[in-house]
């Protein structure tokens, strides 16, 4: 049925697998907190530890993951390693499932947009 719609359109295996990857890193309070605070700036583990209120080891185990799923990167200046979003979709993606918890969690009219870093 719906194979016959014009418009109808599913995505590839290999999409569907990696979207799912995605949202499967994402499903960390943590994680959270640390790709907001990068989406407003470069930041150290340090900074990012204090910021997200976690250990800089498990901050830096996090960062490890989401730099491997794509969603952060990494410059290295001397001995220190400054983390930053990896580009503007994840700042979407995040920002997309943020204004969704407002509307869930605390009834926002559709139109206001509460989160943008």
């Amino acid at each position: 049925m719906h194979a016959s719609l014009p418009e109808f359109d599913m995505p590839t295996e290999e999409q569907v697998h990696l979207a799912a990857e995605s949202f499967r890193l994402l499903a960390d309070p943590t994680r959270i907190k640390v790709l907001w605070a990068l989406l407003q700036g470069e930041s150290s583990v340090a900074c990012l530890a204090e910021l997200a209120g976690a250990a800089p080891t498990a901050v830096s185990q996090h960062l490890a993951k989401l730099r491997l799923a794509g969603l952060v990167k990494g410059r290295r200046e001397g001995t220190f390693v400054y983390y930053s979003a990896a580009d503007n979709h994840v700042r979407g993606l995040l920002a997309q499932a943020l204004h969704h918890a407002d509307h869930v969690d605390r009834d926002i009219p559709a139109g206001d947009h509460a989160h943008r870093p």
